[in-house]
């Protein structure tokens, strides 16, 4: 619990294995609940997750690939079903230790302080993210976030980065079931909660690169640009108020 919010941290994970445990044990001991979500990884990761024997760890598993989308939203569904108020803090944290945990706090905060109802962490504002991030990375990220912020009619810093928080509440009014399950989940997720008028904001975390593999493709661009033009469309169809962005 942190500021009097239940925490609940959703773990999608594909082929983690060698990393899952390491991220799990590096997570606070505030954290009330993890959630491990299993995309039908053929490496082991449900099993070294479930090894580490730790009690508030739940480990879902998908019988099939579905894609990050579908895991996050899976954990989201998980999360609902735990007791808690409507300030209680979702956290997505990737299972591949890209995520540093002392930034739970910045993420979870203006959830639990009532300030936002979604919270996105901003790589660009670590003052070291020219020197430890990717160029392609960096340069892919800066367009689709440009992009991203036409589509939706909100600034977004960071549409890519996949370290959040959300709020119970918030996530009770989302379509669970018509987000974006691959890439491209983030800036359709972005759409719907600007549809709906919840408060979004951004906070500074630091980008982490080590022994992860990324997924992220040069073929995965085009469906990632196909999500943003459906979230402008969306936006210009449905007469919705433009939300409030509470936090940079």
């Amino acid at each position: 619990m942190w500021l009097n919010s239940r925490v609940v941290v959703v773990v999608p994970a594909w082929d983690e294995a060698p990393r899952i445990a390491r991220v799990l044990q590096r997570i606070p001991s505030w954290v009330d609940r993890i959630v491990v979500v299993d995309d039908a990884s053929t490496d082991g990761t449900a099993r070294a997750a479930l090894a580490l024997g730790h009690s508030r760890v739940d480990v879902l598993r998908h019988g099939n690939n579905r894609g990050v989308g579908a895991a996050i939203v899976t954990g989201y569904r998980f999360a609902l079903t735990t007791p808690g108020a409507s300030h209680d803090a979702f956290v997505v944290m990737a299972g591949d230790d890209q995520m540093d945990p002392r930034d739970l706090p910045g993420l979870v905060a203006p959830i639990a302080r009532g300030q936002a109802d979604y919270v996105k962490g901003d790589r660009f504002r670590d003052r070291d993210v020219a020197r430890t991030m990717p160029a392609a990375r960096l340069l892919g990220g800066l367009f689709l976030s440009w992009a991203t912020s036409l589509a939706i009619g909100v600034p977004i810093s960071d549409s890519q980065c996949g370290y959040t928080a959300i709020s119970r509440h918030s996530c009770e009014e989302l379509d669970l079931d018509a987000l974006w399950p691959r890439y491209g989940y983030p800036n359709d997720l972005l759409s719907q909660l600007a549809i709906r008028g919840l408060r979004i904001a951004e906070t500074p975390v630091r980008p982490v690169y080590g022994d992860e593999v990324s997924r992220l493709k040069p073929r995965h661009v085009p469906t990632v640009a196909g999500v943003v033009v459906r979230a402008w469309l969306r936006r210009a169809t449905s007469g919705a108020p433009r939300p409030t962005r509470v936090l940079r």
